[in-house]
């Protein structure tokens, strides 16, 4: 990729940000899911309801297969697929946050076909607002908005720092009080632990990265 941004791979390219590049971003990340679900309803079980791993799993698994059986042509339409997926098939609050983080991308993202990855980061940014409007979360609330906004605000230098960054965010939230969410209720007791949608948060920026550095982009 380019020093600004722009991926030169060419159409259908290596390199290219076009449907089927987020199409692997999104296996990549059901398969990476499917690893961590454990750990994710580890964390969980400490503040939550012990299943977002679970339904992570199940949601991202649903995902996976719509995608190969439908194979949509835009990255919109790859990430309107995916959210309604999300939202249907994963229990709790975690389908509507990623649902809508991965619809309000896609629509951000308009009829691009081969968006640069500046333009990607900006589509990003109207998804996370839109997250943060629907579950009232800020950055410091012990929630996935933790590392998603670090996240999007590294994607401007590159896709590794991006997955560092989330990466960081989701260990920041362990001595942070929960504000938000089920954890709230735990008060002080939500202290000392990571918080489960912040680390599944990440677990899709290191797809991300992993799925941009085998495309070359």
């Amino acid at each position: 990729m380019g020093d600004d941004g722009r991926d030169t791979g060419g159409a259908g390219g290596t390199g290219t940000l076009d449907a089927a590049f987020f199409r692997r971003w999104l296996d990549a990340a059901a398969a990476l899911i499917e690893e961590e679900a454990e750990r994710l309803t580890a964390l969980d079980s400490a503040i939550g309801d012990a299943d977002h791993g679970a339904n992570m799993r199940r949601g991202f698994s649903a995902v996976r297969e719509s995608l190969a059986a439908d194979e949509p042509a835009s990255p919109q339409a790859v990430l309107a697929l995916a959210g309604r997926r999300l939202v249907s098939t994963v229990g709790g609050a975690s389908g509507p946050l990623y649902g809508t983080l991965l619809r309000r991308t896609g629509k951000a993202l308009g009829e691009r076909t081969d968006p640069d990855r500046a333009e990607f980061a900006a589509a990003l940014r109207a998804g996370i607002e839109a997250v943060s409007a629907l579950g009232g979360a800020k950055p410091g609330d012990k929630t996935m908005i933790d590392a998603l906004v670090p996240a999007a605000e590294a994607l401007s230098t590159s896709w590794t720092a991006a997955a560092e960054a989330a990466r960081e965010g989701a260990a920041g939230t362990v001595p942070l009080r929960a504000r938000k969410g089920r954890a709230s209720y735990l008060g002080e007791r939500s202290e000392g632990h990571e918080d489960p949608g912040a680390a599944s948060a990440a677990l899709l920026f290191a797809a991300l990265a992993d799925t941009a550095g085998k495309a070359g982009a």
